[in-house]
């Protein structure tokens, strides 16, 4: 399993832009096969600052992610904003355990 820890930064004036196209990234890539968990949250401390975690199967799964329409139709939508990604990072993993 893969799990990729990414980071962004999103300017106030285009979150509202951001929100939408990120709404709709979100159910399309959940929707593909080999993906175990994709969302984005807002740091609760740092106001515009956007985390995305995802989970996928393998490799191929990631790889298939990134040629999807949707990506295309995401990084469209974002590339007019003040939206950057500033981290971004993928880690092997296996399939975990309860914390408690």
């Amino acid at each position: 399993m893969l799990i990729v820890l990414a980071k962004a930064q999103v300017g106030a004036a285009s979150m509202a832009a951001a929100r939408h196209a990120i709404a709709d990234m979100v159910a399309a890539s959940n929707a593909e096969e080999g993906c175990i968990a994709y969302a984005f949250t807002e740091d609760v401390l740092h106001p515009g600052v956007l985390h995305i975690i995802e989970k996928w199967q393998d490799e191929a799964a990631l790889a298939a992610h990134f040629a999807t329409p949707h990506m295309a139709a995401f990084g469209a939508a974002i590339a007019g904003l003040d939206f950057k990604v500033i981290e971004a990072v993928k880690y092997h993993a296996d399939n975990g355990a309860p914390v408690m």
